[in-house]
């Protein structure tokens, strides 16, 4: 078997007092980082029921990741959703630093990697492999890739977890969830701990292999016969809970699109392709991937299609959830207030006894979010400041106290996902034409 020389990487922490140490050290990174005054202000925002502001030098800042590039696991996901947030968290510099969480994990080192390739497939597993690169290809927060070529003449991509990963998700969930409300980022007078059981089950199905084989044939089926996307198979002898095996596909980082060597065309192209995916997902397939993640997406430009990557945060859509958000985007279309009111009320977003102003600053914000469905034409999103408003409004509500309900935790990622595609087409710079998407989806 051909192999390539290590690359090399720090071993993942995978006792539950060894990542406690790590998280305690990156907590003390960012307190160092947030400095007293900034600590007090925080503490004074969080009295008044205001949002938490962090203002982190690039210095502490590139700390604080790299602690979590070398935890991976739940700490890692969860600064990468951070790294996802709005300008108003972050100074710029610090946002920046933070960006590179989505796509970047310290890989484990050869000893490491040696130990699951036993366990998983046995001894003398490289016996199946003509080739083997010992060097991923790439290192995310739950597992790294590796090319591979079996002795049959199968191309392989092994997608293979970090050991203890697994077993360290509830203890990850409880200490983040702890940190979040010590620095005050709970928001005032809403139940967080089934938001934080939902972020605890998704964590586990992410961290099922097999289970993400499952949801990648699913979704394949769904998609059924687009050129314009390409899913790679999954091949099944060598896919256990802790290795997904699949077709290794060529192709450069969707957000590559940005730079200089890619035209406006095939920005808008691949923009259009994935927010039409989007609301194919909610409103057809019922089967959404909810990790908006950019690494999750590859384009190759030879022929313009675009390869779906990670399926284990796939989540099924109850057509009952389908149809109140159908109902809430139909209203907004329609410019009926009181019919968004409804949808509002049923989705949990207000309680059917809130005062009215609140009530209708909820139904504004979400007039707000619909402008690039309501946008006649191609709605430019390199030029919009949507994203700002949305977040900025939003976040003062949430953070207001003013409501008495709160939305079903699933809904949590369905909004992770819209958001997540919004910011890549800003991403890309790109022009959409959403609100003919809408009128054929929706």
């Amino acid at each position: 078997m051909t192999q390539t020389s290590d690359a090399r990487g720090t071993a993942v922490p995978s006792k539950r007092l060894s990542r406690l140490w790590h998280l305690g050290r990156a907590t003390t990174d960012l307190a160092a980082g947030i400095g007293f005054t900034g600590l007090v202000d925080m503490a004074r925002t969080r009295g008044g029921g205001q949002p938490a502001r962090i203002q982190l030098s690039p210095e502490h800042t590139r700390r604080f990741t790299d602690r979590l590039a070398k935890m991976r696991g739940a700490v890692m996901k969860m600064g990468q959703l951070m790294s996802m947030d709005g300008s108003d968290i972050f100074t710029p510099e610090a946002a920046e630093i933070m960006a590179s969480l989505r796509d970047r994990a310290e890989p484990m080192p050869l000893s490491q990697l040696a130990q699951v390739l036993e366990r998983e497939y046995g001894s003398g597993w490289d016996k199946g492999f003509k080739r083997f690169d010992f060097t991923p290809i790439a290192s995310a927060s739950i597992g790294q890739v590796h090319r591979a070529e079996t002795k049959d003449g199968r191309k392989l991509a092994l997608k293979i977890q970090f050991p203890g990963v697994r077993d360290s998700i509830d203890s990850d969930i409880d200490n983040l969830a702890f940190l979040g409300r010590s620095l005050g980022m709970a928001p005032k007078g809403i139940d967080i701990d089934p938001f934080l059981e939902e972020a605890r089950r998704q964590l586990h199905r992410e961290a099922d292999y097999a289970a993400e084989a499952d949801a990648m044939d699913a979704y394949r089926e769904r998609i059924g016969n687009d050129e314009a996307l390409f899913i790679p198979g999954v091949h099944r002898d060598l896919t256990t809970q802790s290795i997904l095996a699949m077709d290794f596909a060529e192709g450069v980082p969707i957000d590559h699109l940005a730079g200089p060597d890619y035209r406006r065309a095939e920005r808008d192209r691949a923009a259009t392709l994935l927010m039409r995916l989007t609301l194919r997902e909610l409103f057809e397939l019922g089967l959404v991937q909810t990790d908006p993640n950019f690494g999750n997406y590859l384009y190759e430009a030879s022929n313009g299609r675009i390869v779906l990557l990670d399926f284990g945060a796939t989540k099924p859509v109850s057509a009952k959830l389908v149809e109140q958000y159908r109902a809430l985007a139909q209203s907004a279309l329609a410019k009926d207030r009181g019919a968004m009111r409804s949808a509002c009320v049923a989705l949990g977003y207000v309680g059917e006894n809130d005062p009215s102003e609140h009530v209708d600053a909820m139904v504004d914000l979400l007039e707000m979010a619909a402008e690039p469905l309501k946008h006649p034409g191609h709605y430019d999103f390199g030029t919009s400041n949507l994203f700002e408003r949305v977040y900025h409004s939003g976040r003062e509500l949430f953070h207001s106290g003013a409501f008495t309900t709160a939305p079903a935790p699933d809904t949590m990622f369905l909004h992770r996902k819209f958001m997540g595609s919004f910011m890549l087409s800003r991403r890309l710079r790109a022009r959409v034409d959403l609100a003919e998407m809408a009128r054929t989806c929706i």
